[in-house]
């Protein structure tokens, strides 16, 4: 089923209030005040619509998260039955020290088209359309993914650029590409906004990789896809209980590699607005005594794929 575009407005609006909830709390060194700002904020305005919604990705499970948790309902109950993947605020850390890169995500999907995703790590490779479906792999060695890829793009190694989270568990990445001479983009945070560095050349991101927040992408995954990118994601369940959640979700193959339409099916909206300035999108502003803010949108079969102002 198709998405109505009259959608779009009333999803900007939701992360956009969001955004702008964030707003007194920037710099103010709080992580937890300024991330319930967000939430309770979309929450209110998820609430107002004319949706029967369920959360598939949120805060986290019911016994942790008050507001947004998944498998809360949402919406007046009247209309459409929609799947929300939610992240109010993606870079808690950004907006408690006001720096560049928070933002507000959603994305929307008709019921049972939104992969349910436990709270745990994914190992992730996203690439953009130019580069030929077959020549990258979450399988492949880092090595030949890179060498494809430059050799797709004509590119030296040593233009390639690679993005990934600056972790620990990421020494072994980092110390490859460190050896093949290729650029690094590594980010404190920002697991969404950093996959989706690879969907315009003006990012100059060549390939967005590593381990991240499963929840983190699925949502990326409906961005991705709407650029025509490729993404693979592979859950990573580590504990007993990590594998309990994944078997009560209806997750039975554990080492299985997820292909994006197997995360993302049919129609999707995707909207991404700025808390602080960052690669994708700029900040929330306050000028004459109104606030303006920037949102990423996408919405696959209408092939929208911009930047809103509000």
């Amino acid at each position: 089923m198709k998405l109505s575009k009259e959608f779009l407005d009333k999803i900007i609006n939701v992360t956009s209030k969001a955004a702008i909830a964030c707003y007194p709390h920037l710099g103010k060194k709080d992580k937890i005040l300024v991330d319930k700002a967000a939430t309770d904020e979309m929450r209110k305005n998820l609430n107002k619509l004319d949706i029967d919604g369920k959360v598939v990705i949120g805060e986290g499970e019911l016994d942790k998260a008050p507001m947004l948790y998944i498998g809360e309902k949402l919406g007046t109950g009247r209309g459409p039955s929609i799947d929300i993947a939610v992240d109010p605020l993606e870079g808690t850390n950004f907006a408690a020290k006001n720096l560049p890169g928070a933002i507000s995500v959603i994305t929307i999907a008709s019921r049972g088209n939104l992969f349910n995703a436990p709270e745990t790590y994914m190992d992730k490779l996203a690439v953009s359309k130019d580069v030929p479906y077959d020549a990258t792999d979450l399988d492949f060695p880092i090595e030949k993914n890179i060498k494809n890829i430059a050799e797709s793009k004509n590119k030296d190694l040593t233009e390639v650029t690679a993005c990934l989270l600056d972790r620990p568990r990421h020494k072994e990445i980092i110390d490859k590409l460190k050896k093949l001479k290729v650029n690094l983009k590594l980010l404190t945070d920002g697991d969404v906004a950093g996959a989706l560095l690879v969907t315009n050349e003006k990012y100059k991101v060549d390939i967005f990789l590593g381990i991240g927040g499963g929840p983190e992408g699925v949502l990326a995954a409906s961005a991705l896809d709407s650029f025509n990118c490729k993404f693979q994601g592979r859950f990573l369940f580590k504990t007993p209980d990590d594998i309990s959640r994944a078997n009560k979700m209806g997750i039975i193959e554990l080492n299985k590699k997820y292909d994006l339409s197997e995360i993302v099916k049919g129609d999707s909206i995707f909207c991404a607005t700025g808390i602080t300035s960052g690669d994708l999108v700029n900040g929330v502003k306050l000028e004459n005594g109104k606030f303006i803010t920037e949102t990423l949108v996408t919405h696959k079969s209408s092939n929208i794929k911009k930047i809103y102002l509000k």
